[in-house]
């Protein structure tokens, strides 16, 4: 079965290395980089070869710059597994090393006693005698990238790793250190501004997954935030909890390259302000200016019309919803003015009116501007609210419509929304009324497959409304987030119990909530569970 992979801190810790080859270089290389003490034991070769010879000179320049490394030259003793370590834990060494020819009896002894003592232990080519194995690893700064075939293959796990640095935009160390600033300098405006901090920020910090890389999403990543206008204290608390939402939105939705190039000093004064983030400076022109209104699709770029891509690559602004995916986002031409909104949690309206007014100013420059939505902006988008705006300012839109995820992401996620004697409509509806209302729920009807966009964050409710207007609870249903996209995820379950799967499975936005027969046509939950959960999409 797969391994469990974490990530060490290894100072002051004692790792044994033994064996005279090559790997035992390469393992005492690699613990030295992560701050271990190493301890090589090896006999000095008596008859030297040409490859002993480049490998003794390379260990004894280790020796040389290295205070923390030390080689003894002699055989492995059963003792030295509980000498050789640090005295706060009974000398005991921390890892042991195997690196000896797979054929030697000696990794199978030195094997069992580290298992008897419980000492972490990795005999080379022998994936039976090892409580660990290492991975093929890159990294950049702090950015560390592991890769395991779970020693079905080192070479493929090496390619595997290869093409997926390879992917990775250039500046990627440098992203992860801004927002690693900008986490730090929310941190202690919070640890000032809270009288009992800590608890507080551990709360906080808990709810939007700050604290720890293998956090889950919180479902509660979208909620809506409102502000308690007669209490100060919970009105600086959710402040608060807007500016962690914030961050962890900005992580979500800016692209790599973009976070990278950033300032600190404008993200900071972003997260405080509340305004948008420029992406490049834009080129002012003579001409009269243009508006066009369009859709992005549900996420891969495949799933862009031509239309839609004619007109990011020859607009001078792009204004874009934070939803809008990376991939889309990348086909942006670099001279191009991109902005992209910060509608966070409690700030939906701010950031859309901003947005607006950016497009016109824009406008009266004579630039041509693209308001770039998700999926289609006629379906729950705000299309026409937008057309209206620009209409009444005297520039009438050009709309080119995107693929809805409310009807492409049931189909990515097999589910056909429509099937004969099972279901014979479809309704798209809202989850949020506006600022935050609740939504009309309509009546439930057996042979129809129901589609709630903008319904996650207050899926809960959501189940409750449903529930109270005669909905069956054991109707099936599926939770698709992220569609087209390479990370899509989908949740099968039932009605009943969504929102509890929802909860252990965590937030992934954006997504919708399809409900009907339709969805266990082609997919269907082994019987005894509650719910299944199927990763990645195979399609783009």
């Amino acid at each position: 079965m797969p391994g469990l992979l974490i990530s060490q801190n290894c100072i002051s810790q004692i790792h044994l290395v033994i064996g005279s080859t090559a790997l035992s270089l390469t393992r005492v290389s690699k613990s030295l980089e992560c701050g271990a003490t190493v301890i090589l034991i090896a006999p000095k070769a008596s008859e030297t070869t040409q490859t002993l010879a480049v490998w003794e000179t390379e260990i004894q320049a280790k020796e040389a710059s290295y205070p923390n490394f030390r080689w003894i030259q002699r055989e492995f003793k059963d003792d030295d597994l509980t000498i050789l370590g640090r005295d706060d834990v009974d000398n005991v060494v921390d890892i042991v090393f195997v690196a000896v020819h797979s054929t030697s009896v000696l990794g199978t002894r030195i094997s069992a006693l580290c298992k008897r003592l419980r000492i972490p232990v990795n005999v080379a080519d022998s994936p039976a005698l090892s409580t660990f194995t290492l991975l093929s690893t890159h990294t950049d700064g702090p950015l560390q990238i592991g890769v395991t075939t779970s020693g079905k293959g080192c070479r493929l796990a090496s390619r595997i790793r290869r093409e997926i640095v390879s992917s990775l935009p250039r500046d990627i160390a440098q992203a992860c250190n801004k927002v690693g600033e900008l986490k730090r300098t929310i941190e202690e405006d919070d640890a000032r501004d809270l009288e009992h901090h800590s608890a507080t920020l551990d709360a906080l910090y808990h709810e939007v997954g700050q604290n720890d890389d293998d956090a889950v999403q919180n479902h509660k990543f979208n909620q809506l935030i409102l502000e308690e206008e007669n209490d100060l204290e919970k009105s600086r608390d959710l402040k608060k909890k807007q500016r962690l939402r914030w961050l962890s939105q900005v992580v979500e939705y800016y692209p790599f390259a973009q976070l990278a190039a950033i300032s600190i000093e404008d993200l900071s004064s972003q997260y405080r302000e509340g305004s948008s983030i420029t992406m490049n400076k834009g080129v002012s022109t003579n001409k009269k200016g243009s508006i066009a209104l369009v859709g992005s699709g549900p996420g891969a770029p495949g799933l862009l019309t031509t239309s839609a891509l004619a007109a990011i690559t020859t607009a001078d602004l792009v204004l874009a919803d934070k939803l809008v995916p990376a991939g889309v986002l990348d086909l942006i031409p670099r001279h191009v003015e991109t902005f992209i909104a910060r509608k966070f949690p409690g700030n939906a309206e701010a950031a859309q009116e901003e947005l607006l007014n950016m497009g016109i100013a824009a406008l009266k420059e004579g630039k041509s501007v693209v308001r770039l939505k998700q999926g289609d902006p006629y379906i729950f988008g705000r299309g026409a609210e937008e057309y209206l705006f620009f209409s009444k300012h005297g520039y009438r839109p050009t709309l080119i419509p995107g693929i809805t995820s409310a009807l492409s992401g049931p189909l990515l996620a097999a589910i056909s929304p429509t099937h004969r004697e099972v279901a014979d409509q479809v309704l798209i509806c809202t989850g949020t009324g506006r600022k935050g209302a609740a939504p009309a729920i309509p009546e439930f009807v057996e042979s129809r497959t129901t589609i709630f966009l903008m319904a996650l964050h207050r899926l809960a409710d959501v189940t409750v409304w449903l529930r109270d207007a005669g909905w069956r609870m054991d109707i099936p249903c599926a939770i698709i987030e992220r569609a087209s996209c390479p990370d899509q995820r989908v949740i099968r379950t039932t009605l009943e119990h969504v929102a509890e799967a929802f909860e252990a499975a965590g937030s992934r936005p954006p997504g919708i909530l399809v409900i009907g027969k339709s969805c266990a046509v082609i997919e269907q939950i082994p019987e005894g569970q509650m719910w299944m959960v199927d990763e990645g999409c195979k399609l783009f």
